[in-house]
């Protein structure tokens, strides 16, 4: 693991990182937020999943979480979204495919099967070196992300419920399956079998799969991406169904960009502790 960057914070110190995946074949980027309590103890610790075409650096620059997981002692890990140093054809025609745009899948597909392995990367390589290098407590641990990686976070909560305490997402895509984001994305990542496409579904797995929490969900309603590619009520209708607990905010006025996930992180990482906390 190299060190980037490293710079104190409200306290705490933001540190830019990189390292040699073995699943991603290449060098791939990673921030760390350390709270000032982890110098005393292990502190609960966040996976953010960012969006389309971001990567580690975005919340980070973005969202304006530092103060209060300073306040809360919470660390705060970021990734980026795709692998970047293996090259496939097309891989950068689209915005919404390929570079920027892993979707949180272990792709079979090749060729993306070589090196797209972002699920494991987010639950097993990634995870294990962090928790390896930092000060952080691997009890208590939760995920949450924006839009693709609002995705990945319901998607791995549920699908993994026994290794994340906790789970929240800012305006996700609930059913990939059913929405232009997704037909485009599974398909070339897994095959036309959408029988494999349910692990990478929130609405899917919820027919058979339960987050023991609650899980926190903000949406905008000024949302170009609503009702196209977003969804909520999808995801509403599943939970109720499903006697899963969801707590389902809409914000009039707010739109899909990161000065709405600004406005509301704070909510985000206080339903994070206060889940983290009980755990302890």
């Amino acid at each position: 693991m190299q060190t980037r960057a490293e710079h104190e914070v409200f306290g705490g110190k933001q540190g830019f990182y990189e390292h040699e995946s073995a699943l991603c074949k290449g060098p791939m980027r990673f921030a760390v937020f350390t709270p000032s309590r982890a110098a005393n103890e292990p502190v609960p610790v966040l996976y953010y999943l960012a969006g389309l075409t971001c990567n580690e650096e975005t919340f980070v620059i973005k969202a304006g979480a530092q103060r209060v997981a300073e306040e809360l002692g919470l660390a705060i890990v970021t990734l980026d979204t795709s692998p970047r140093a293996q090259r496939y054809a097309g891989d950068d025609e689209n915005w919404d495919f390929g570079l920027g745009a892993g979707f949180y899948v272990d792709a079979t597909v090749a060729p993306w099967s070589e090196s797209y392995r972002m699920r494991s990367y987010v639950t097993r390589e990634l995870r294990d070196l962090v928790e390896a290098r930092f000060p952080v407590d691997n009890s208590r641990r939760g995920i949450f992300g924006h839009s693709m990686g609002g995705h990945g976070a319901l998607t791995i909560a549920l699908d993994l419920p026994g290794e994340y305490q906790s789970c929240s997402a800012f305006a996700p895509i609930v059913a990939p399956s059913q929405v232009p984001w997704g037909k485009k994305a599974l398909p070339r990542y897994l095959g036309d079998d959408s029988a494999a496409w349910a692990r990478y579904d929130a609405v899917e797995l919820l027919k058979t799969r339960r987050f023991p929490g609650e899980l926190l969900v903000d949406q905008g309603l000024a949302d170009k991406f609503l009702e196209r590619e977003l969804k909520p009520e999808l995801l509403e209708s599943a939970c109720k169904d499903a006697g899963q607990a969801l707590r389902l905010r809409r914000h009039a006025g707010y739109d899909h960009s990161y000065y709405f996930i600004a406005t509301f992180v704070e909510d985000h990482l206080r339903h994070h502790a206060k889940a983290l906390r009980a755990v302890a």
